[in-house]
């Protein structure tokens, strides 16, 4: 018996949840939000060595296309994994051993 396709819808929303975080700096961001929680902007930044306008640009990003979402307390505007899901890719990569350099 064959076994069953992926339905189209269901490839077409993993395709943009992937096109949405596929840079560095989003899996970083998404990999630190995974483990730490909701953050400020500021925590995010000084955490992973951003400037805090790119990080903001990436945050925002992700919160525009439903990774992540935000709360506003004050001054303060704080990020937090909305799809978790996506820490499941961060998963495979990290249990992936990629056998090629990005210079080949």
């Amino acid at each position: 018996m064959p076994k069953e396709l992926v339905n189209q819808n269901e490839l077409e929303k993993a395709a943009f949840v992937l096109k949405t975080i596929a840079h560095p700096t989003r899996l970083a961001i998404i990999d630190y939000l995974g483990k730490e929680g909701r953050k400020k902007v500021s925590e995010i930044s000084a955490d992973l060595g951003l400037e805090q306008s790119l990080a903001s640009h990436h945050l925002n990003t992700m919160k525009l296309k439903s990774v992540l979402g935000s709360e506003r307390e004050g001054k303060n505007m704080y990020y937090y994994l909305k799809l978790h899901e996506v820490t499941q890719v961060l998963n495979c990569i990290d249990n992936c051993k990629l056998t090629f350099s990005i210079t080949d």
